[in-house]
Parts: C-alpha cells; structure tokens; sequence
C-alpha cells in the first residue's frame, strides 16, 4: 500500500498538471471504486477549478472553486498517470481496463486514476465539512509539519500500553505513518518495536530522550523517502531493516541480526541487539 511519502510524490506530480487548471472533461467508467462515488460526482466537478492541492495522511485534497473539496486515497494499488499536451507534442498512453476515472484538464493535461483492485476512492466533502469529514477528523499530526516534534508524540503516547509499533501505525497518533515506515524509523531511533508506546513519555507527558530520536527519526525517513519516491527510485536496499530478515543490522559495531515478527498482522523488523 502506498505509504506517505508516495502519497507526497503523488501530490507533487499532480499539482503540476491540476493546479490552478479547470476540469474540462470527466469520464467516470464504473459505479464506485472502495465506495460509491458521490452523486452527479462528474457533473460537480466539471467547470470548476483546482485551488490548491494538500495531503493529509495517505489522503489527496484537492481545493475546488465550488467550496467541495475533492477527497482521494489510493487504496491498495491506485495511480495516476499524467499526460500533457503541448504544441510540440502529445504522449498518449494506451487504454487500460483499470483506468476508472480520467480528468482532462484546462492545462492540457489528461490525468488518470488506475485501480486494479480498487480499494482507492474519490469523494466530495461539501463546503464546511472537510473538518468533520470521517477519516480525517480524528487524525494525528502530520510528521513532515512544524507542529509534529517529540512533545507532540509523547503526548499522544503518555499511557498507551501498547507498543511502540502498533501505536505508530494509529492514523490518530501519527498521521499517513504506514508499517514500513514506521520499522525505519524504530530502527534509526534505537528503539525497540516492542516496548510499551507510553516508555517515551514522563508521567507528566514530558517527551524522554526516545521521544527526541523517534521524532527526528520518523522526519528523516519520510524526507529522505519522499526525496527518492519523487526520483521513481524503489529499491529494496533504500530500507535499513524492512525486509531484511536475517540479514547484518546496518548499525556500526552491532553485530546483530535483523529479525521479523507479527505485531497487529504486520510485519515488523528490527535489530534486538541495538533497538531497546
């Protein structure tokens, strides 16, 4: 599944060809993708123009002239792919039977939505209700923002008794942090999966030195992931652990072993030597 730093790189992508451009086309090709797409979703995008382009989580917003904000998630295997016309040249790509929605915009881009297992969705928060919308009212401070730091995060954690891990992978705790993520940056703070999510915090909600490393950890690994999302750069060795059962830990002087193990269905890897 996508996590936020694809999320981000989408975002990048699409703010070139969408922003500040007018739907001049919808095609809509089925009922629904996760969820049915709202009524007349078509006709209340048509004519109207993209504001700005923000993320939120592993969600896509993008601000429309109507007041609606047009709400996007990529599910387990969404894309777009962007296609721009110029008066020097047109890339058109082939039809596909995946390609649900296409957005054909002022820019002269032609933006479109594949989803082969369709898990994304598209939806339309009305004027005023972005705020209350479901699966974003309740959602934690975003990681790459201002407002997230080791204060942030160890009051969310003060008095959590579940683990570090799983309370890092709740949308409620930090915001778009997905399972890979979640691994590397444990490991980049020598933390332990393991440990109780509340070790971080003081009785007092005060942030203890975990709580400084697991912040800085968790903005390193996004930045610098968002970096190589954006340059289509996907390899396996980008991951310090995640993946890498049995393999050395790239810890200087460790010596330990990358290990796996199933925490909330997931799978986590980390180093049991320098992660405590």
């Amino acid at each position: 599944m996508p996590e936020l730093p694809e999320v981000e790189a989408v975002r990048r992508t699409l703010e070139s060809a969408m922003l500040g451009a007018r739907f001049r086309r919808i095609v809509v090709r089925r009922p629904n993708l996760r969820i049915p797409f709202p009524k007349h979703f078509a006709e209340r995008l048509q004519g109207t123009t993209v504001r700005a382009l923000t993320r939120r989580g592993k969600y896509l917003l993008a601000e429309l002239s109507s007041g609606e904000t047009l709400i996007i998630h990529l599910g387990m295997s969404g894309s777009f792919d962007v296609d721009v016309e110029t008066a020097k040249r047109s890339r058109r790509r082939e039809a596909d039977p995946h390609d649900h929605v296409v957005f054909r915009m002022s820019s002269g881009a032609t933006v479109t939505f594949n989803d082969p297992r369709r898990f994304g969705l598209m939806d339309l928060a009305v004027r005023g209700h972005l705020e209350t919308y479901p699966a974003l009212s309740a959602m934690g401070r975003e990681p790459l923002s201002s407002e997230f730091d080791a204060a942030s995060l160890a009051r969310v954690c003060r008095g959590k008794h579940t683990s570090l891990k799983v309370a890092l992978m709740d949308q409620r705790v930090v915001a778009g942090l997905g399972n890979i993520y979640a691994s590397e940056a444990l490991h980049r703070a020598h933390l332990s999966p393991r440990r109780q999510a509340s070790t971080i915090a003081a009785s007092t909600g005060a942030p203890r030195a975990g709580a400084h490393r697991l912040a800085a950890a968790i903005k390193k690994v996004l930045t610098d992931a968002v970096e190589r999302a954006m340059a289509d750069s996907y390899r396996s060795s980008r991951f310090r652990v995640y993946d890498r059962e049995g393999t050395r830990c790239p810890t200087r002087q460790c010596g330990g072993t990358i290990r796996r193990i199933v925490q909330a269905g997931r799978s986590t890897f980390y180093c049991p030597v320098c992660q405590r």
